[in-house]
């Protein structure tokens, strides 16, 4: 009870400590959620409406990485920029920037996948009349992506949780570094090993607070997108 009182102490009081590691785990995961959405919406409508030879192998292939390991990918991205990697000479590893690379290819997926679903359902709705309206294959896709925008939403907020819950390929590339690359779920981790439990359980808190935060606003969503259109 009395770490947990701790705990709540920190939070209230505004800790410099556990202010600096949530500011890094926002600014991080908020970075590579931006990016890999702006990679992902795309790359999920034009699995939609293109048709070409090896399509199918790249919607299973882009559905199985939705599970992908994230050591995996922090080692690969570690191997990249590490000295001796194609990637060594730009210095980024241990670097914020080395962990906004990994979360972006983990949550790049999760965005594009539903996206993919999302628009060829969309797509097989109003394939004839955007056909007979004559709208290209840009139009097209920006007119699905902006009529299943409320799923799309979900599905951002879904890679955002990823991104923020996300320790082993953050851990690899990013070093843990106090004040520098220390996140969330990383500092936790080295605060429980090391006794120091109000911060840990402080961390704890706010990253619970987060998940309901975006559970609300994707179930608020959803809610309000039903009664729209009933």
């Amino acid at each position: 009870m009395a770490d947990d009182s701790s705990a709540w102490q920190l939070i209230l009081a505004g800790d410099p400590v556990l202010l600096s590691i949530v500011r890094v785990s926002l600014a991080v995961s908020l970075s590579a959620l931006a990016l890999a959405s702006l990679v992902g919406l795309p790359l999920g409508a034009m699995l939609a409406l293109l048709r070409f030879p090896g399509r199918g192998l790249l919607v299973v292939l882009l559905n199985a990485l939705m599970g992908l390991p994230p050591v995996v990918v922090g080692l690969a991205v570690y191997l990249l920029l590490s000295r001796s990697g194609p990637l060594g000479a730009f210095g980024l590893l241990f670097t914020p920037t080395a962990m906004v690379i990994a979360q972006t290819i983990i949550i790049i997926p999760i965005i594009a996948a539903p996206t993919r679903q999302s628009v060829e359902d969309f797509w097989h709705e109003y394939r004839d009349e955007l056909t007979a309206m004559g709208v290209g294959p840009i139009g097209r896709m920006m007119t699905l992506l902006w009529d299943a925008r409320i799923s799309l939403f979900t599905a951002v907020l879904a890679g955002f949780g990823r991104a923020a819950a996300e320790v082993g390929a953050v851990m690899i590339v990013g070093g843990n570094i106090e004040g520098f690359t220390r996140t969330m779920t990383t500092a936790v981790v080295l605060e429980t090993s090391k006794g120091n439990l109000p911060l840990a359980m402080g961390l704890g808190i706010i990253l619970v607070a987060l998940v309901i935060a975006i559970n609300a606003v994707v179930w608020t969503t959803r809610t309000w997108s039903e009664r729209q259109a009933g």
